[in-house]
């Protein structure tokens, strides 16, 4: 037995799965000689529980088998796979040359009669299925019911389907268990909306002040986020902002008497990361706030950034978190060329213990209030032994705590940071834009990385312009928005995407006036009565992601073909046996990927992967427009960037 498979880093970390995703298992397998074997997946769930799922072979001549098994409940599964010989395959197998041929066709029958009749005696087998193994072997020995009679029985459906379940198993062995680490459904699927509690109700005074917008008023914001389907709401953070080095408008250094400094300089003498911002409300506010997204059903997260300000009260009581440097100053944040004079980083080689302790009683305290998401800012830059154990310790207490690694950085530490307990990670799909980028990129995220990174697809973040969005105008957003929602499982959106927000402030790939640093109110309903939105595109996005349960899986990403180097094509298939109908579900994506043309092209769609044989016609709706036609292998297609850049379509057998 060799390549057990999901497994990750040899067993050092368990891999990962979240409630009702479906897991390809694997493993290779064979014996000497040439009698048939079977594979079978043993999964143990948390209660104890063994399920048998048999494994069939990928590949004739390759020894590689294969399943897709589903986890439905929260806890630590084991699997293991176990291999056997298939005394009845052989004897079949053998059989059906044999006999046909004349040779020795009685011992062959013979043969078979005492496998039948043997497994007729097996006390494991409910009575009615040893009934039928033993009218079978003794089918097999009466020559007066004649050859075809007798032959008939090898391919006896009842027989087929005995087999299949309870196989006459012979010289078995068994790998070494393995661990999956299963959470709650949200760790593995949502939609994702941003914004700003201080933008949402602030007002502009008539001396140019500005009066923050409150949880209270923030709430007035949730009908229009639940509205467009999204499902989890991220905060930044809400916690007090130092004054010192405070930066200006679009991160200048010369900030006028009242502006709000950016939410990431965390601490200021009335608190630091366990206290709220006094211009939001107060912690009732905030517990209030809470319920009434729960209403809605949203759930809310909020930002944990490790980090201070210089007037964060840990800079007076514990300096030594900090790093000095010989002039007697502490360093602050850079990611040159970008430099946050207003942030301090912590030094986690000073005092671990004591600064573990502080985190470890942050976290718990916005626990303690109903927070079970935390996105987690730059994470790459602290130790990745210090988030294995943060998350391991809270996640012992806390199951249903999800960390968010907004990590944008190179792909070991990103991946380092999945293997260690992150239940989600940011991605480089903001960057990835052609055909060629998003192919490579679809199949890494759904295959090479799934068995422990969960990708959250953002279209854009307060720190995150790309040239796509600046210069593909509308039809950028659109695409970008349709490629995330029905790409992966989780996707997000910051607040004003939806207005097609595309100015960058000159020499950065981030938005002019950025939030980061001012207030930001929106006018969307007069953007959305003048056409200028994209919130009804949103919310029908994320109604086809939570009708079509094959967009609630990630593994599960077929890449098609096109004439065109510019229309990307791509399957998402769920079988039947997963999905709450019973019915099998399949979603098939043609994307214009060029905001600017419009592209006329063939599409050759390989209709195997999702269950119809080809050459066999299908048919298409458009779950946008509602749009139907007949397709198969060959298939022409015209998109406009500007008027309809996308197909989302759902696969049906014309049967149906």
């Amino acid at each position: 037995m060799l390549g057990l498979s999901p497994v990750v880093s040899g067993g050092r970390w368990p891999a990962r799965g979240y409630v009702g995703e479906v897991i390809p298992f694997g493993a290779t397998a064979f014996r000497e000689g040439h009698d048939s074997i079977g594979v079978e997946l043993l999964l143990t769930d948390p209660s104890g529980r063994t399920h048998r799922h048999p494994m069939r072979l990928v590949t004739v001549g390759l020894d590689d088998y294969s399943t897709l098994a589903q986890v439905t409940s929260v806890g630590t599964w084991t699997f293991s796979v176990r291999a056997y010989a298939d005394e009845w395959e052989t004897w079949r197998h053998n059989a059906e040359i044999k006999i046909p041929a004349g040779i020795d066709v009685e011992l062959m029958y013979t043969m078979g009669a005492e496998l039948l009749a043997r497994a007729a005696t097996d006390k494991n087998r409910p009575v009615r299925e040893r009934d039928a193994l033993a009218t079978a072997a003794e089918s097999l020995l009466d020559v007066s019911a004649g050859d075809e009679v007798r032959f008939a029985v090898l391919s006896d459906p009842e027989l087929e389907r005995i087999m299949q379940v309870r196989p006459i198993r012979g010289l078995a062995s068994e790998s070494e268990p393995a661990e999956m680490r299963v959470e709650r459904a949200r760790a593995g699927s949502g939609s994702w909306y941003e914004f700003f509690p201080r933008s949402e109700g602030a007002k502009q005074r008539k001396d140019g002040s500005w009066q923050s917008g409150t949880f209270r008023t923030a709430a007035k914001r949730l009908s229009a986020v639940a509205a467009m389907g999204f499902d989890v709401l991220y905060l930044p953070p809400i916690h007090p902002i130092g004054t010192s080095f405070r930066k200006g408008p679009n991160n200048t250094l010369n900030p006028g008497e009242h502006d709000p400094g950016s939410p990431w300089a965390i601490g200021s003498p009335s608190g630091g990361h366990d206290t709220i911002h006094p211009d939001l409300g107060t912690v009732e506010d905030f517990t209030w706030f809470l319920g009434q997204a729960a209403k809605k059903q949203i759930e809310v997260g909020i930002d944990l950034a490790l980090q201070a300000s210089p007037d964060h009260p840990w800079v007076i009581e514990h300096p030594e978190w900090f790093t000095t440097l010989p002039d007697g100053s502490i360093a602050y944040a850079e990611n040159p060329p970008k430099k946050y004079q207003d942030i301090y980083p912590v030094n986690f080689d000073n005092d671990p213990e004591g600064i573990r302790a502080e985190v470890l009683r942050i976290v718990r305290y916005w626990i303690s209030l109903g927070v079970k998401i935390f996105r987690v800012d730059n994470p790459h830059t602290k130790p990745v032994e210090f988030w294995e154990w943060l998350i391991a310790t809270v996640n012992a207490e806390e199951p249903d705590v999800i960390f968010l690694a907004e990590a944008f950085t190179r792909p070991a530490m990103m991946q380092a940071l999945a293997r260690v307990g992150f239940q989600q990670s940011y991605t480089y799909f903001t960057w990835r834009n052609t055909k060629e980028e998003l192919e490579e990129f679809f199949t890494s995220i759904s295959t090479e990385t799934a068995d422990f990174l969960r990708p959250n697809l953002f279209v854009n973040t307060p720190d995150i312009l790309t040239e796509y969005l600046q210069f593909g105008g509308p039809a950028a957003f659109t695409i970008r928005a349709a490629l995330a929602a029905t790409a992966a499982p989780t996707w997000g959106v910051y607040s004003g995407f939806e207005l097609f927000e595309n100015v960058a402030r000159p020499g950065a790939e981030e938005n002019i006036d950025n939030e980061k640093y001012e207030y930001k109110p929106r006018d969307f309903a007069a953007a959305e009565a003048a056409g200028r939105s994209l919130s009804i595109y949103l919310g029908i996005l994320n109604t086809i992601r939570r009708e079509h349960p094959a967009l609630q899986q990630l593994r599960n990403l077929t890449l098609h073909s096109s004439d065109d180097d510019s229309i990307l094509v791509y399957s998402k298939h769920l079988d039947g046996a997963f999905t709450p109908s019973g019915n099998s579900d399949t979603i098939l994506v043609v994307a214009n990927v060029d905001p600017h043309s419009v592209r006329e092209t063939t599409v050759h769609i390989d209709s195997t992967a999702f269950g119809i044989p080809l050459g066999t016609p299908y048919r298409v709706t458009d779950l946008v427009t509602g749009n139907s036609w007949q397709w198969g292998t060959d298939n022409f297609v015209r998109l406009d960037a500007f008027v309809e850049p996308v197909h989302i379509f759902h696969v049906e057998e014309l049967n149906q």
